[in-house]
């Protein structure tokens, strides 16, 4: 027996010890969660965009459409480091060091707000250079700048939700997260009928609707998180940052945030391109996002539920039982996202029509729909494979593919397009080709590297 073999005493409470049992149970028990919680993630994020294009018109779906890869670009570097925390407390969870656990949790939420009041504060203060950087249709930058200027004072709220849930989801807790976003999803919602649809106030009123939810959420995970006896307990006498704990949080966490940033930054100059066809192309590339966002759910789930289990299981040495996850995993994560990807091809123009009766913006909508829906099989794969990666504890590995493919790559690709052909539908294209050659380098990585050793040395 391994001296880091786990004790069957930590899984208890909410926690999931994934060391010991089935792993397709694990991973099933453990994602199903996450998708629901993913689902009311995104009901959060769509009701904006949904309440907003049906009672305020074209002009303010598309202020709040403008710039949705603006807010993911400014998120996802914190959110990618939080990842690395998630990465170190499952490691250390499932080799039972929980003095270490505790380490990491606690320098991960002091970490968390420091973010957190660094976002707001940028949001707040360029939220309109950042706009007008990515050639948001003049009609619609008066709405576009209200919007997102009230959106970012919840920028602490935003990440330190972010925190809470990975430090539940790292110790095998997904269910929790669960919950708490139901009930602020649910009162998102009603906030938004009722600011906007009831009382007629301004696109602004969305974002503090969002805000008001979103402080919610963080009230409710801290409550959790301070519970006595857990190994994931929280006590304020403890916040700080520990050294040695927050240099290997950002040895795991900075590659990430750096991919999740690259990817956003050419996510934006793919928007800043979109923009410059109109609030219609704007509108249509908004609606199809959120469309997207509900769709590949699932796959975000396993990807979830993979960096855990191989996290969890690589730390406690179980390395066929990692190889065998990841197997699971990849091949489940790429039938469904076809099957999804083919449902969306499908549907396309009802589900765009029910954001927005613009025939411009539904034949937009649907031409991209069904330009990179079919593909979704690759975008799946190269997710899955970047997620065992992270958990293997390389995330330098997704870091410089993303960076080399879907940053580098997707932006000559928009540039040469939109100089040699400027047709909007060529843009579409960048993401299917981008997933294609990712999905190659990393099935070639995944098949001829040592992964399953990435915590026991410094490989990539």
């Amino acid at each position: 027996m391994h001296m880091n073999q786990p004790s069957p005493r930590r899984a208890v409470g909410t926690t999931r010890d994934m060391t010991v049992g089935s792993p397709y149970r694990h991973i099933l028990a453990f994602a199903l969660p996450v998708f629901l919680s993913q689902v009311f993630q995104q009901l959060y994020n769509t009701a904006d965009t949904f309440i907003v294009g049906r009672y305020l018109g074209t002009e303010a779906l598309a202020a709040v459409s403008s710039s949705g890869t603006l807010i993911f670009m400014l998120v996802s570097f914190f959110n990618g480091t939080s990842m690395g925390a998630g990465i170190v407390i499952s490691r250390y969870f499932g080799a039972g060091e929980n003095g270490k656990v505790s380490k990491a949790i606690h320098t991960d939420i002091a970490f968390g707000l420091v973010s957190g009041a660094l976002l707001t504060a940028v949001g707040v203060i360029l939220t309109p250079t950042f706009l007008v950087w990515m050639k948001t249709d003049p009609d619609v930058l008066p709405q576009a700048i209200e919007y997102f200027r009230y959106y970012f004072f919840g920028g602490l709220a935003l990440i330190m939700y972010n925190t809470c849930c990975g430090i539940m989801n790292a110790v095998g807790d997904s269910r929790r997260p669960l919950y708490y976003l139901i009930f602020s999803s649910l009162l998102n919602i009603f906030l938004d009928w009722l600011f906007v649809a009831v009382f007629h106030w301004g696109v602004w009123s969305a974002a503090i609707a969002t805000v008001i939810s979103q402080m919610a959420s963080v009230v409710l995970c801290m409550i959790h998180l301070c519970r006595k006896g857990e190994v994931y307990t929280f006590e304020l006498k403890n916040l700080r940052f520990d050294g040695a704990m927050l240099a290997e949080i950002i040895r795991f966490g900075l590659p990430s945030g750096v991919q999740n940033s690259v990817i956003a930054f050419a996510n934006v100059t793919v928007q800043t391109y979109i923009n410059s066809f109109g609030k219609y192309a704007t509108a249509a590339y908004g609606t199809h996002a959120k469309i997207e966002g509900f769709g590949f759910l699932p796959i975000n789930s396993f990807t979830m539920a993979l960096t855990t289990f191989i996290s969890q299981n690589l730390g406690a040495r179980q390395y066929d039982r990692a190889r065998k996850g990841a197997r699971f995993g990849i091949l489940a994560g790429v039938i469904m996202a076809e099957v999804i990807g083919i449902c969306i091809y499908l549907a396309a123009p009802t589900l765009i029509g029910l954001f927005d009766k613009n025939p411009e913006v539904i034949r937009l909508g649907v031409k991209q729909a069904r330009t990179v829906t079919l593909f979704y099989c690759l975008l799946a794969f190269s997710h899955c494979v970047a997620a065992v990666c992270r958990g293997a504890g390389k995330p330098f590995v997704p870091m410089l593919v993303m960076l080399s493919v879907w940053c580098v790559l997707r932006i000559i690709y928009i540039i040469l397009v939109m100089k040699y052909v400027g047709e909007i539908g060529y843009i579409y294209w960048a993401y299917p080709l981008t997933w294609t050659i990712s999905s190659v380098i990393y099935l070639i990585y995944y098949y001829t590297s040592d992964w399953v050793h990435g915590f026991d040395r410094k490989v990539i």
